[in-house]
């Protein structure tokens, strides 16, 4: 027992040792994974990277640390393994963030500024510690992926190629890579991550991807694939937790998926990513076994069915396995099936945060307990679908909610008036029901899209919009029956960049003050907040319209202001249906966006009762389509038939003889006055003198000075230009 007792002190400076041992591995192998180190790179490793650098073009100058012999470790973009010095990582991905504030030319322009340029050098294959490499949104001008990526595999590898057996991370998003995926990047055995989205690519993709066997994350989106997926694609992805093929609309569905219907995948997936391509006609059963998914997107792939019982979807808080670039927020769900035929009732999914249904069959009421089901929802879309009965008032328990969008469906009923308990909204899209009633909003105060087009609100434009709205971006109410005059509290809405009050029956005149509206001077897109909406996931498609009304009444609106021509850079101008008197202001087409083609592409005019000549400047030049001036019988002039000659030469013909008569008038006045003053100056000046003799001498002794001074002037000139001639000719003598 003794012994025992006394062993315990001798054993602690061998565990403190071994225990000290274990903290100094460990610190060298965290701080070996930072890129902060002082060691020389190694030569050949440098010049593959000069290398690399000396095929780009670098416009922003972001590789400028790139130069000298030493430490290349410490250039921009390279990270090196502080033991050793090799390059591990090369991350040249493009910086720049998109900025709202400028106009799209301008973000464009920065943005490939920002931008590298030119080809991906073979040289990379000298970098064989390589395992993270990542050249997204740069421009690499339409060129395929090198065939030498193939060759990144550990193994016997010919010297001439190279061996990068350290892979893992290979992102090529947003560049302009053209060609399909080289068939031997299946040898990458590393690889946890491939993403070639957002590029230029087509053709088929290999079957050689199912031998990834590392592989976690394969973004594939916007692309041009074609050809057909099967689970041989799948076989070897036994880690596979994030897969996205949405496919460019452009396709027109060109990638089809054909997977028995019976296969059980070997992975098992967090999210999945389709798009505008062929899944299956029915609900893939496959996806069925996939327990663990947080987020399904299956935008417009061909399904016909119902949803089954068997698809879960959790919300929780996945984390993907660092450095992984398709790391998602934390906590949230997500679910979009639209564009398809599903059929049935709205389905819901626990604690989601974002459900869209959008173009779908799905039918019957709105089930009543969907805010309580739901009460973490931030987007809920379920526009264009077959839904009917009223809005369930557990909406109001949405209180997180920034996008409720339940347009194109057969709703009726008042909109519920506990919906001012949604503080968060930021978009409300209810057009194209059967709704009546007050709208409820008025709490709603970070609104900045309003849509209650197309239903049946009646009384007049409320005036509290811009007391309580004053974010509003765009507000649209046609197509109801609406009264009253168009307030002026709306010139107050200084974001306002869409305001459509057509097909209503309003009266009076349009306010001139619209014209002065200053968002309208600047903007004409609407902007969604990436803070509000799942990345810009969520996007508004609408139609720009501007003010009117279609149904015909007795009080007649006013002509168009002049005031409208200060909206520069309007993209789309809807005055159709309208009892609009008056002249189309000439100026209109001198409108800075109505020069460019681009900014403003649709002109309405039809059925008012406009007269006179159409525009024939700038922008009005390039629309030739007669329909847009319909029902106008005192338009006259291109495209229309009418032409303006006659009435115009008959006025001009009146003018003409009106100016005729005016100048002959004129002329007999001319010679008139002409007649009558000569002999009166004549005889005023020498009946004078004549009369007045010492006016006489003075004159006289005035002009014969001033004839001596002349003469004088001129004899001395004359001398002295005759010596200068005869100086020049004795000199050339």
């Amino acid at each position: 027992m003794a012994s025992r007792k006394t062993s315990i002190p001798l054993a602690l400076p061998f565990l403190l040792a071994v225990f000290s041992e274990f903290l100094l591995l460990e610190a060298v192998i965290i701080n070996s994974s930072r890129g902060e180190t002082n060691v020389a790179c190694i030569e050949v490793e440098r010049n593959a990277l000069l290398k690399f650098r000396d095929g780009l073009k670098d416009p922003s100058g972001r590789l400028s640390s790139w130069v000298g012999i030493d430490y290349c470790c410490k250039w921009q973009g390279v990270d090196c393994n502080n033991g050793t010095g090799h390059v591990i990582k090369l991350d040249l991905r493009n910086p720049y963030q998109s900025n709202s504030t400028l106009d799209y030319e301008a973000d464009e322009s920065a943005f490939h500024l920002s931008s590298l340029v030119g080809q991906i050098s073979h040289s990379l294959l000298d970098l064989k510690h390589l395992n993270y490499l990542d050249l997204s949104s740069n421009d690499f001008q339409a060129n395929p992926i090198p065939n030498f990526f193939g060759s990144f595999e550990s193994g016997l590898i010919p010297d001439s190629i190279g061996n990068l057996g350290n892979l893992r991370y290979l992102v090529l998003s947003d560049n302009a890579i053209s060609g399909s995926i080289p068939p031997s990047i299946g040898k990458l055995l590393f690889l946890e991550e491939l993403d070639l989205s957002r590029n230029g690519m087509n053709g088929t993709i290999p079957e050689s991807i199912g031998q990834l066997k590392e592989l976690l994350a394969l973004k594939l989106d916007w692309n041009s694939w074609k050809g057909t997926v099967s689970e041989i694609h799948f076989m070897g992805l036994m880690k596979l937790e994030y897969f996205s093929s949405n496919l460019s609309p452009a396709t027109n569905n060109s990638l089809v998926f054909d997977i028995t219907s019976d296969w059980i995948p070997p992975f098992s997936l967090k999210l999945i990513s389709i798009g505008n391509c062929i899944l299956s006609q029915t609900f893939p059963a496959w996806l069925g076994t996939q327990k663990e998914l947080s987020h399904i997107i299956l935008r417009n792939v061909g399904i016909s069915d119902t949803i089954p019982e068997s698809l879960e979807i959790i919300s929780t808080a996945w984390v993907p396995p660092s450095p992984l670039s398709f790391s998602t927020s934390h906590g949230w769900s997500m679910a979009d099936l639209s564009f398809n035929r599903f059929e049935g009732p709205l389905p819901l999914w626990y604690n989601l945060t974002y459900l869209l249904l959008r173009n779908n069959l799905f039918s019957g009421p709105i089930p009543s307990n969907i805010g309580g089901e739901l009460s973490s929802l931030r987007v809920l879309a379920v526009s264009g679908n077959l839904l009917n009965g009223s809005i369930p008032s557990s909406l109001s328990k949405l209180k997180y909610s920034r996008v409720i969008d339940l347009s194109n469906n057969h709703l009726s009923g008042k909109i519920p008036s506990h919906w001012n308990d949604i503080k968060l909204l930021g978009i409300v899209d209810l057009s194209k029901n059967r709704l009546y009633g007050d709208s409820n909003l008025q709490n709603c105060t970070r609104l900045y899209s309003l849509d209650l087009g197309n239903n049946k609100f009646s009384g007049e434009t409320p005036k509290w919009i811009r007391e309580r709205m004053s974010s509003l971006k765009q507000l649209r109410l046609r197509g109801n029956m609406l009264t009253g005059n168009i307030p002026r509290q709306l010139c107050w809405l200084s974001d306002l960049r869409i305001l459509d009050l057509a097909l209503n029956n309003l009266s009076g005149s349009i306010p001139p003050c619209l014209g002065h509206l200053s968002a309208l001077n600047s903007a004409t897109l609407l902007d969604a907040s990436p803070d509000d909406l799942y990345s810009g996931y969520y996007w508004e498609e609408m139609d720009l319209v501007v003010k009117g009304k279609e149904k015909e009444f007795h009080r007649i609106l006013s002509i168009i202001p002049h005031g409208i021509t200060n909206l520069s850079t309007l993209g789309t101008l809807n005055l159709s249906r309208n009892q609009l008197t008056g002249t189309i202001p000439e100026n209109i087409g001198a409108m800075q966006g109505m020069a460019s083609i681009t900014l403003l592409s649709h002109l309405n005019l039809s059925h008012n009762l406009l007269s006179g000549p159409i525009p024939t400047t700038n922008q009005f030049q390039t629309f030739n389509d007669p329909s847009m001036y319909e029902g106008k019988l005192g338009l006259c002039g291109p495209p229309l038939s009418t032409q303006c000659s006659t009435p115009n030469e008959d006025h001009k013909d009146e003018e003409d003889e009106k100016e005729d008569d005016e100048d002959g008038w004129e002329m007999s006045w001319f010679f008139t006055s002409m007649g009558l003053g000569f002999p009166v100056g004549f005889w005023a000046v020498c009946g004078t003198l004549a009369l007045k003799k010492s006016w006489t001498h003075a004159y006289f002794q005035f002009v014969g000075e001033a004839k001596d001074r002349l003469y004088v002037f001129i004899a001395v000139n004359v001398g002295c230009f005759k010596r200068k001639m005869k100086r020049n000719g004795g000199a050339h003598g």
